[in-house]
């Protein structure tokens, strides 16, 4: 088994020599007869050193690289925006020619049920074309309603009560 110092250790995993004398301390992790610590007690304690590196590596990236990761994945959002407002867009042009359609469906419906009927044809009126013209309806007498005549006042239970106290 391969031993390592402490700043070989440190150095391996990319920590400060006082974290791996703290963890000595505690008890976690163990030094051999000769004060070196075997590779395998470091690894149960801290892990495969390759793991902890590509950490620490990901972590100490330079600013710039930071920054240019954080513009390719706004860029990639941008684009994302983008389709989606031309999607929307067309959704909304679709539905604008859907309404179009449905308005001229409802004119062409009104102007079939408004149609005149045709009436038998009678002679043309001389008159006047700006003034409304009278036209004979015949009415049956029944249905005639006199504007002089009154209908009784309906009266609730209370006011026949009272009406008839008063007679």
């Amino acid at each position: 088994m391969k031993s390592l110092s402490v700043i070989e250790l440190a150095k391996l995993y990319g920590m400060n020599r006082q974290s791996i004398y703290k963890r000595i301390a505690k008890g976690d992790l163990s030094k051999n007869s000769d004060g070196k610590i075997d590779l395998s007690e470091a690894i149960r304690v801290f892990g495969e050193p390759s793991q902890r590196r590509s950490i620490n590596v990901t972590a100490v990236q330079s600013p710039t690289l930071q920054k240019s990761a954080e513009v390719d994945i706004l860029k990639q959002q941008v684009d994302i925006l983008q389709r989606q407002l031309e999607l929307a867009q067309e959704r909304e042009v679709f539905q604008r020619e859907q309404l179009q359609a449905k308005d001229e469906q409802i004119e062409s419906l009104q102007r079939l049920l408004g149609a005149p009927k045709e009436q038998p044809k009678t002679e043309p009126v001389t008159e006047h074309p700006s003034e409304p013209t009278v036209e004979a309806v015949s009415v049956e007498p029944e249905l005639i309603v006199h504007a002089n005549a009154e209908e009784p006042k309906r009266r609730g239970l209370f006011g026949r009560v009272i009406r008839a106290m008063l007679d």
